[in-house]
């Protein structure tokens, strides 16, 4: 509680988000868990562990817990990949053909459900756009055009499918695009894209470039691509959203392909981790690259990665053309691997100018607010992440309770 203070928030208000988490959502039967981790200067201000692990043999949820991240691998990709960059191996304005020469021929769609009829792009596909989401790549999920549509029947984005990255290249080199690059903003697989150059440029398999480059400097010692033979007690089911506010169970702790190596290394959604373990990757965000004496990126490389990259300035709201295009994006750009946020009050949310964040498919959240000091990561297991606006809930709560801002 005294500590709590200390950093300037009210212990009283802090535990409504556990009153919150514990009567709308674990109580009422909507989340079969939540874990609420928060800090202020790397310091925990708060915890919150919530619910069952595993609801079906009645295991309580834990701190140290192991979660499905799905698109909070997406930042941890991107960080691998401007670790590159600062290397000089490869450069965010590089035509991505020229490390993908298979790609060179990219056409956008203009009609047809393969053989496809195309158009030329206005402009070559950079690295940026994988990193901001500007690529014209999609999402098979989408269920929207005849690209994505093409995406679903390759089951191009199956983590625990038949093909691995470099399969997963080819395959995509027969599809067009959705749009020019640079012309619009849609969630995509750009940043499995990102995983594949950052093994084909470092020349090591993705899981080794994250180890050696991320997770052993940053003592991330629960976070990868499979589920080991000792986190399996402590791995948590995941839940698909059923109708009146009811969960039916998606995938089963003991019986989950998580606790096998894939063969796609998935940089966009593959990795498990726990609130402790990406607590300390968000800290390092927060910090503008380091982390107890170990540094992963320049301050100036953080600082390029949480700024909007969206063409003109704009925000998801004008670019976007995927599911997340809803009005909560509005005020709210995209950076290199995360979104970001360019005006406060069009969130119509607390936050901070310059505050970055992003989340994954199974309702999981993180984010760093540097104006506060303040770091968050949410975790739960509910797909799809758009059943309930918790995200956007729990930043009211917490900055309801900081008294002692710097803003």
């Amino acid at each position: 509680m005294s500590k709590a203070r200390s950093l300037g928030f009210s212990p009283e208000r802090l535990q409504r988000i556990d009153r919150f988490l514990q009567d709308k959502y674990v109580g009422a039967g909507r989340l079969p868990h939540a874990q609420f981790l928060l800090a202020r200067g790397g310091q925990v201000v708060h915890q919150a562990v919530i619910g069952m692990q595993d609801p079906e043999r009645s295991v309580p949820l834990a701190e140290d817990s192991v979660y499905r991240i799905y698109s909070m691998t997406k930042p941890v990709t991107s960080v691998a990949l401007m670790s590159l960059v600062e290397e000089g191996l490869i450069a965010l304005d590089d035509p991505v053909a020229r490390h993908i020469p298979e790609w060179k021929d990219l056409g956008v769609f203009a009609a047809g459900v393969g053989p496809y009829l195309t158009t030329p792009p206005e402009r070559p596909m950079q690295v940026v756009d994988l990193l901001r989401h500007t690529s014209g790549l999609t999402y098979g999920f989408q269920n929207r055009t005849n690209v994505d549509a093409a995406y679903r029947k390759l089951k191009l984005e199956a983590m625990h499918g038949e093909h691995d990255l470099e399969a997963m290249i080819q395959m995509m080199a027969k599809l067009p695009l959705e749009f020019s690059p640079g012309e619009a903003w849609n969630y995509s697989v750009a940043t499995d894209v990102c995983g594949y150059l950052v093994q084909k440029v470092a020349g090591k398999p993705l899981d080794q470039v994250f180890q050696e480059r991320i997770f052993e400097p940053l003592k991330m010692t629960e976070t990868g691509f499979h589920v080991r033979d000792d986190q399996q007690g402590r791995f948590a089911a995941c839940y698909d959203a059923a109708p009146g506010g009811k969960m039916k169970l998606q995938d089963d702790p003991q019986t989950s392909p998580y606790l096998a190596p894939p063969k796609l290394l998935s940089g966009g959604g593959g990795l498990v981790s726990t609130a402790a373990d990406y607590m300390r990757f968000a800290n390092m965000l927060l910090n503008r690259g380091e982390l107890d004496g170990a540094r992963i990126l320049a301050p100036k490389t953080v600082d390029l990665m949480a700024t909007n990259h969206l063409p003109g300035g704009a925000d998801l709201t004008e670019m976007s053309r995927s599911l997340f295009s809803e009005s909560t994006n509005a005020g709210v750009g995209f950076g290199l691997g995360f979104a970001v946020v360019f005006d406060p009050p069009q969130t119509l949310i607390p936050c901070s100018l310059g505050e970055f964040y992003w989340g994954g498919a199974a309702s999981t959240a993180f984010w760093v607010d540097p104006l506060e000091d303040i770091t968050a990561v949410f975790m739960t297991q509910l797909l799809p992440s758009s059943t309930y606006p918790i995200r956007r809930e729990l930043r009211t709560l917490v900055y309801s309770a900081l008294m002692e801002t710097n803003g």
